[in-house]
């Protein structure tokens, strides 16, 4: 089940994190103090207390998203009305319904309340508690990493070219001195901010993006869906329930303590279930679109299986998702598939029972039920 919050902190996601954070902050305390020491002039010491200050608060907004989780809908939950389940799909690990805009999460173990993703740099999800939290933190890691890639960078120059200023500068530049041992850690640390700066940048874009719309990621992934399933079947386009406009929808992410989680505010003429219900729509497709397949070889579950199927292994899915161990005489439910190898679900009872796990499995490990039953 979900971790504790303290032991989300012992794993390499957030260790990096801390690592991170420790190595930029400290290059910039070193080299700020030769380059415009606080101590010479106002404008001086409000620059390092500004950048200090969004160190602090990256390191707090940090912490408050891995230690806050996203939230979990409790275990065995059901709507207050018999007659809105039917509009849920049940949850087979947490024994209850999933809310509205809730999902499972496997590394979780748990049904978290709107997930967005599970990100490994803080150990859990993202969702409804921590969201807000979460975006705070990346944008005072790229405001934060940002200006320490500037003064890292100078400051680097400057030490580099310390000698031409001895000689031929006025006077006035700043000597920085840096031993080899400092100068390599300083320029891990430029390669760090920089590179937070590119990627988490790229992040922030799409989670302030979805925040205006009141989407997250997975919503995001059903509504395309939406549209390309109704214009297929000639059915009218899919209002999606949540997007109450762009201000209130900043206004309830960052500062709405009412809602929980369960239940959410829709826009007029809309429902509660209405997303759900669109993607039960879309699984009952999927489903029917699906293959069932037959185990004739057995999988042992290892993800580059080199030895016994080295094509498989050489061309396995760019992907954590589980793999799938298989015996012979197992029935799965394929629903992705690439050259190699297949994604789907086992099914408990050879094929009528309940649904079982999920994953990966190598496709030279199966072969279609109807051709077996045929053979």
């Amino acid at each position: 089940m979900g971790a504790s919050p303290f032991r989300r902190l012992l794993h390499w996601g957030p260790i990096a994190v801390l690592c991170i954070i420790k190595l930029i902050t400290w290059a910039m305390v070193h080299v700020i103090g030769m380059w415009w020491p606080p101590r010479t002039s106002i404008a001086a010491m409000t620059h390092s207390a500004v950048f200090l200050s969004m160190a602090s608060v990256t390191l707090y907004y940090f912490l408050d998203s891995l230690l806050e989780g996203p939230g979990f809908v409790p275990l065995g939950w059901k709507p207050d009305s018999e007659e809105d389940t039917k509009y849920l799909q049940f949850c087979t690990v947490c024994k209850g319904f999933k809310a509205p805009r809730s999902h499972h999460c496997r590394k979780c173990g748990r049904c978290v309340k709107k997930m967005d993703h599970h990100c490994p740099w803080i150990n859990c999800c993202v969702g409804h508690n921590n969201h807000g939290f979460f975006t705070l933190f990346l944008i005072y890691a790229v405001a934060g990493c940002l200006h320490a890639s500037i003064v890292l960078i100078i400051c680097v120059y400057h030490a580099l070219n310390r000698v031409w200023y001895v000689h031929h500068g006025t006077g006035e530049e700043p000597m920085i001195h840096l031993t080899l041992t400092t100068l390599l850690l300083i320029l891990l640390a430029i390669g760090m901010a920089v590179g937070v700066v590119l990627a988490v940048s790229v992040l922030l874009y799409f989670q302030l993006r979805g925040i205006a719309q009141n989407k997250t990621t997975i919503e995001e992934w059903i509504m395309e869906k939406a549209v390309g399933r109704r214009l297929e079947l000639g059915l009218p386009p899919f209002i999606y329930p949540y997007d109450l406009g762009w201000k209130k929808n900043f206004k309830f992410m960052m500062f709405d303590t009412q809602c929980d989680g369960l239940r959410w505010p829709v826009r007029d003429g809309c429902g509660q279930y209405d997303l759900t219900i669109e993607q039960v729509a879309q699984k009952e497709d999927k489903r029917l679109r699906s293959r069932l397949y037959t185990a004739t070889k057995e999988y042992s579950g290892r993800w580059v299986p080199l030895w016994t199927r080295p094509r498989a292994a050489l061309a396995a899915p760019c992907t954590d998702e589980a793999r799938l161990p298989l015996q012979p005489g197992d029935v799965i439910r394929a629903t992705r598939q690439k050259k190699h190898w297949l994604f789907g679900e086992k099914l408990l009872g050879g094929g009528d029972g309940c649904r079982g796990p999920r994953g990966w499995f190598p496709r030279d490990s199966v072969v279609p039920t109807d051709k077996l039953k045929n053979n």
